[in-house]
């Protein structure tokens, strides 16, 4: 439970520190995917899970 809630803290800090370093391309970003359809949003989430599933795999062995 430690290494995921280490992990989840690690992504949150990494995300605060893209919006601190790029705000105007955050926002950029932000407006483009409010642009983009449900379906690809989806899509694009399920496959970065099983990207990360896979890594994490390959990580751990």
């Amino acid at each position: 439970m430690t290494e995921l809630l280490s992990a989840l803290a690690l992504a949150f800090a990494l995300e605060g520190l893209l919006y601190a370093a790029f705000p105007n391309h955050m926002k950029k970003m932000l407006a483009t995917l409010l642009a983009t359809p449900a379906s690809s949003i989806r899509a694009i989430g399920l496959a970065c899970a099983a990207a990360g599933l896979v890594l994490l795999f390959i990580i751990r062995g």
